[in-house]
């Protein structure tokens, strides 16, 4: 990929997006090319936080183990995706794993060019106060979600934010999504079972949402939406 379309993918980051394109392409112009296959552990929680990545393509599972053993995903990285900033600013341990889910490229930034970037430049310090602080609140959002919605709240959440992604500003009963992932990858995302996933995606289906076709669903945002904002 050309140092352009890195710069480009930088600005449409949530960390990296509100700076202008110099610094932008500062940043670029620190990074290295590295490729993981699938299934490839990338880091795991309690490493040092060495590196920020990019995704440039492909999709990374991000997730913790529960004291008996499971998996808990709560987030997948694609495309335009940052991960493993929050170790990598504070120097402490990763907060959680990283593992390929297909064949991934990507950018990584070192700690050591990270730090010189906010130290020499307000503008990329503030960048990343900014960050963190959204990581927060979704975070926090996200804890409620599990706590509080049902099963079909969260799912519908879910949709629309990848939604959001895929297709900014499309709105209407035929848009088309691919999650990319297995009605597994889902339950892990939502804090749910495999199998409440599926009824969920039944009762979505039922009530108007969405539509299926193997794994190509069909959304109706507003029925979504409607679904989103319950209580």
């Amino acid at each position: 990929m050309e140092q352009r379309a890195i710069v480009e993918l930088l600005s449409k980051s949530a960390l990296f997006g509100s700076l202008p394109d110099p610094d932008r392409a500062a940043i670029a112009n620190r990074m290295r090319r590295v490729e993981f296959v699938p299934d490839q552990m990338i880091f795991s929680r309690g490493d040092p936080g060495r590196e920020i990545y990019l995704v440039l393509e492909g999709r990374i599972r991000l997730s913790i183990l529960s004291s008996d053993g499971r998996e808990l995903s709560f987030a997948h990285a694609g495309p335009g995706s940052i991960f493993g900033e929050i170790a990598t600013l504070d120097g402490g341990e990763r907060t959680a794993g990283a593992t390929a889910i297909s064949r991934v490229k990507a950018m990584a930034l070192p700690q050591r060019a990270m730090l010189e970037l906010i130290e020499n430049n307000p503008k990329v310090a503030l960048a990343a106060i900014r960050f963190l602080c959204a990581r927060l609140r979704e975070t926090d959002q996200r804890l409620e979600a599990i706590a509080l919605h049902r099963i079909e709240v969260r799912l519908a959440r879910l949709m629309l934010s990848a939604l959001r992604l895929q297709s900014p500003g499309s709105t209407g009963r035929n848009v088309g999504l691919d999650l990319g992932m297995s009605q597994g990858e889902l339950a892990l995302l939502i804090g749910a079972s495999r199998p409440k996933v599926n009824i969920a995606l039944t009762m979505l289906q039922d009530m108007g949402a969405i539509s299926r076709t193997g794994s190509t669903l069909t959304c109706d945002t507003e029925v979504l939406q409607s679904i989103a904002d319950m209580e």
